[in-house]
């Protein structure tokens, strides 16, 4: 008896490992990941996060995300492709860019760009905002990203009042801003993120900016949140299927056409 008891023990560690393991291995980080100077606490809370979000394999699948930035512009990411469509309310200005090439079409209140240097330059600006964009409604899916080095901070309070988890976020030789720092905090019990502190400079102590990631919802296979506190990303959608021409004609979008 005390024989086979020690071998379940043994096969209950053993398979409680190779789960550990397991989700570290399914959820790698990208090229250029700061590995070796994050650290593995850090690096673990990280998977969790991703699991959290619903996983690796369906954040690799997801196709096209779409959203509403602040009221400001609408975003369609063709995730998998490289590419994204902007359309700004209000004003019928629109960027269409491939981010591979830095190529695209671009049209200002109505107006299609044909001079080559202003649209590059437009096109520029496109990517700007992407990036921007995109961290504000992704982030959680990018903490192992390429030139990020993700560190264990403490416990902490968050602005609702919960404790959570809080993780360091620097960069190196990637965005627009490298020299930003943010501070993640996560929460225990569900493992999503609940908040970000954003730092100008990472030898800043005190945060410029601090707001709130609350109200996950499901949208494809994957959790994202819209509610920033005063501000919103609304209109969020994740689809397996848009007309090709979205990305190839300045013409109006039809989201009927879209398919979940």
């Amino acid at each position: 008896m005390n024989r086979l008891f020690i071998i379940f023990l043994l096969l209950a560690s053993l398979t409680s490992c190779q789960n550990t393991k397991t989700l570290t291995e399914v959820n790698p980080p990208s090229e250029g990941f700061n590995l070796e100077a994050s650290d593995e606490n850090a690096i673990a809370i990280a998977d969790q996060v991703m699991e959290a979000m619903g996983g690796r394999q369906a954040w690799d699948e997801t196709r096209y995300i779409r959203w509403t930035f602040f009221g400001r512009r609408t975003l369609l990411w063709d995730k998998q492709q490289n590419r994204v469509r902007i359309d700004f309310v209000g004003d019928s200005t629109v960027y269409i860019l491939d981010m591979n090439n830095q190529t695209g079409l671009v049209q200002q209140k109505g107006e299609p760009i044909y001079d080559e240097a202003l649209r590059d330059s437009l096109l520029e600006n496109a990517l700007s905002i992407w990036i921007n964009d995109s961290y504000w409604l992704v982030m959680p899916f990018k903490l192992k990203d390429s030139g990020v080095t993700l560190t264990y901070v403490d416990q902490d309070m968050t602005l609702q009042g919960t404790n959570a988890d809080v993780l360091s976020l620097t960069f190196e030789g990637v965005g627009r801003t490298p020299q930003n720092k943010y501070h993640v905090y996560v929460d225990p019990a569900s493992h999503q993120v609940v908040q970000w502190d954003y730092y100008r400079n990472a030898t800043d102590t005190v945060p410029a900016m601090s707001t709130p990631w609350i109200d996950y919802q499901p949208y494809g296979s994957i959790q994202l949140s819209g509610n920033r506190g005063r501000a919103k990303l609304e209109n969020i959608g994740v689809y397996t299927n848009v007309p090709e021409s979205v990305f190839t004609s300045l013409d109006a979008v039809d989201v009927s056409t879209f398919q979940n």
